[in-house]
């Protein structure tokens, strides 16, 4: 079964990883942004051993967003980020194909344990099947 696991931040979590901390996040040292990459670095060269990592990818941060929506009109309303209305945004992610859900939640479990400084707010990983085709759907 192929899974999306999901990590979730805020703007203020990628400005505190340029050195800029806030109240809601605590500014990262350059040794905490190593730590973080080599930790992730290790997680996704063990999930390719495996043959279990389809993809995985960080993502820009929140002030980079684009909302496509469709007016009463009829045509495109687009807005830019940030959206001081979210909390959190999608932040990276990685695709898996894993034996069991059991499986994919000790993966989950380990990037929970991503070293960060301390005092930085903690996200759930989020994980989600996902679906072959429409009989997938309709199976539920």
């Amino acid at each position: 079964m192929k899974y999306l696991v999901m990590v979730q931040g805020t703007q203020a979590d990628y400005e505190a990883m340029r050195g800029k901390g806030s109240a809601k996040s605590p500014a990262w040292g350059e040794q905490e942004i190593q730590a973080m990459y080599t930790y992730m670095g290790a997680l996704n060269n063990d999930l390719s051993e495996t043959g279990e990592l389809i993809d995985a990818q960080g993502l820009a941060e929140p002030a980079k967003v684009r909302h496509v929506t469709l007016g009463a009109d009829g045509k495109a309303v687009i807005t830019d980020g940030p959206y001081s209305e979210t909390k959190e945004l999608l932040c990276g992610y990685w695709v898996l194909e894993c034996e069991s859900l059991e499986r994919v939640t000790e993966i989950a479990d380990r990037v929970t344990r991503c070293p960060q400084p301390e005092g930085a707010p903690v996200y759930p990983v989020v994980i989600r099947p996902i679906l072959d085709g429409v009989g997938d759907i309709v199976d539920q």
